[in-house]
C-alpha cells in the first residue's frame, strides 16, 4: 500500500465520521495528531504510532520507536504527558529482547517528562513496538499543518537520509560516521524543537516520518493552499548519505514516495537527481518542519542549534495555489 491508497482510506473514513464540534483537528487534514477540547484553555492531543526494527540493538530500537511516537505530539504544538506501549513480538525469541525494547522506550518517555501508564503486547511473526501517547495543548495555539501562511519561512529541524542510511546498515556498506549520525538523530526528542518554535510564533508545523520531506511538505502545502519553495542545496544531509544514494541505496518507500508526491513538484536545473532522491526519502524519528514569519527564521535557527540541533532554514512560503511545491 502506498501513500495514495492510506491517503484516499483515510479521506474515505473522514466522510463517515460522525462529526463532533470539540474535534479541533481530525481525519480531515492527515495531520500528525488528533486534538480534542476539554474546555476553552485545555484540549487533548492524541496519536498511535509503532515500527519494526530499525537498528539491531533492542534497547537503542524501544528509544527510536518512542522518540518517533511522541514527536506527533510535539508537531501539533502539545505537551505529551502520559503514554501506552504498544508491541508485537514472536513468541519464540528470547524475553530479553523484548525486555531491552520496553526499557529502551521507557527510557526516552522518562527523559520526554512522560508518564507510561502501560500497554498491550500480541504475538506476532514480527517485532514491531510503539506508544499511544495523549497530550496537552492549548485549543487557541494548535500547530496543525493547514495554518502555513504566504510570507513564512520553512525550517527544518534534523538532517534527512535515515532511510537511506539504514538501508546501507542493512546490506553492509554504511559506514561508521553515517551509522552513528542516523542513530543519533533518530533517538533525539523533538521536544526542545518544539518549544523553540512555539517561542518564536511558528504559524503550522508537521514531522517528517513515512511520506519524506516532500511527502510531508506537499501535505502541508495542499491543507494550507500555497505554494513552498524549497531550496534544496540548504536541506541537511546526514554524512554519507549522497554516496550512499549514488550507489542505488535506498528503502523500497522512497521510490514510492516519488512516484506519488512528485506529481505536484515543479524541479528547476540545476538540482542533483540523487539530492532530489533524498527529499523524498522515508524517515524514522525525522525532526520537525516548521512555518513561520520569514521574519523570526534565522532566530529560530539560532535558538535550534543552541540547542544542540541541526536546523536550517530550507524554504519560502509564495502565492495561494492548490499545493504546488517548487524546487530549486
Amino acid at each position: 500500500m502506498g501513500p495514495g491508497d492510506l491517503s484516499a482510506a483515510v479521506k474515505d473514513l473522514f466522510l463517515n465520521v460522525p462529526r463532533d464540534p470539540n474535534v479541533l483537528v481530525g481525519f480531515g487534514t492527515l495531520d500528525d495528531a488528533g486534538v480534542y477540547r476539554l474546555s476553552e484553555t485545555q484540549a487533548l492531543v492524541q496519536t498511535v504510532d509503532f515500527i519494526t526494527p530499525i537498528v539491531d540493538d533492542p534497547f537503542t530500537f524501544g528509544e527510536i520507536a518512542a522518540a518517533n511516537a511522541l514527536s506527533d505530539v510535539w508537531a501539533m504544538g502539545g505537551r505529551p504527558v502520559t503514554a501506552l506501549n504498544v508491541a508485537a513480538f514472536p513468541s519464540g525469541l528470547a524475553p530479553g529482547i523484548l525486555n531491552g525494547i520496553l526499557r529502551g522506550g521507557l527510557a526516552k518517555m522518562i527523559e520526554a517528562g512522560v508518564a507510561l501508564l502501560g500497554g498491550h503486547t500480541v504475538d506476532d511473526p514480527e517485532i514491531k513496538y510503539g506508544a499511544a501517547v495523549t497530550g496537552l495543548i492549548d485549543p487557541n495555539h494548535v500547530l496543525s499543518n493547514a495554518g502555513a501562511r504566504v510570507g513564512d519561512a520553512l525550517v527544518l529541524t534534523k538532517p534527512l537520509g535515515v532511510g537511506v542510511v539504514t538501508t546501507g546498515i542493512k546490506q553492509g556498506v554504511a559506514g561508521e560516521e553515517a551509522m552513528t549520525a542516523a542513530v543519533a538523530s533518530m533517538r533525539t526528542l523533538n521536544g526542545a524543537a518544539c518549544d523553540a518554535m512555539l517561542r518564536h510564533d511558528a504559524h503550522a508545523c508537521t514531522d517528517v516520518t513515512g511520506f519524506g520531506l516532500m511527502g510531508h511538505l506537499s501535505h502541508m502545502a495542499r491543507e494550507s493552499r500555497v505554494t513552498a519553495h524549497l531550496q534544496a542545496a540548504r536541506v541537511p544531509l546526514l554524512p554519507g548519505t549522497l554516496d550512499l544514494r549514488r550507489q542505488g541505496i535506498g528503502p523500497g518507500g522512497l521510490d514510492r514516495n516519488r512516484s506519488y508526491f512528485g506529481t505536484a513538484i515543479i524541479i528547476h536545473a540545476p538540482v542533483e537527481e540523487v539530492l532530489v532522491d533524498l527529499l523524498f526519502d522515508p524517515q524514522t524519528s525525522g525532526g520537525l518542519l516548521i512555518a513561520l514569519p520569514g521574519e523570526n527564521a534565522e532566530a529560530l535557527v539560532r535558538d535550534l542549534s543552541a540547542r544542540g540541533l541541526t536546523a536550517a532554514r530550507v524554504g519560502e512560503i509564495a502565492a495561494p495555489s492548490d499545493g504546488l511545491i517548487v524546487v530549486e
